[in-house]
């Protein structure tokens, strides 16, 4: 995944309209009157957000007769829980990388002693 493409992708996710959009295609494809229903905003506003979240890729919208449900990409939700665990691993090594080393000063301070 490119810098580029995780940056929009976080950008979309760090919006809750945007995370309740998502929360509710887990449930199943929605038109778009579907995912407005539950908030206190115009249709087109929500359309707005369904295309920020279909440009980076999480949204995609099929054709049905006269409806264009929207459908979650969960291989674009994918990509970002794997940048995210592959930092959670280094942060982890780095952490017991620092638990160590303060060990080492604390058990030389009292060998000092």
């Amino acid at each position: 995944m490119s810098v580029a493409h995780l940056d929009a992708t976080f950008l979309a996710l760090a919006d809750p309209t945007r995370r309740a959009i998502i929360g509710r295609l887990t449930e199943g494809d929605a038109t778009v009157n579907e995912l407005a229903e539950p908030f206190a905003m115009s249709l087109p506003a929500v359309s707005k957000h369904i295309k920020v979240l279909e440009r980076c890729g999480l949204v995609t919208r099929s054709r049905r007769a006269q409806f264009r449900p929207c459908r979650l990409n969960v291989s674009a939700l994918a990509e970002a829980e794997s940048w995210i665990q592959e930092s959670r691993r280094v942060w982890s090594d780095r952490f017991d990388q620092l638990d160590e080393h303060l060990r080492d000063l604390q058990a030389g301070g009292e060998a000092a002693r």
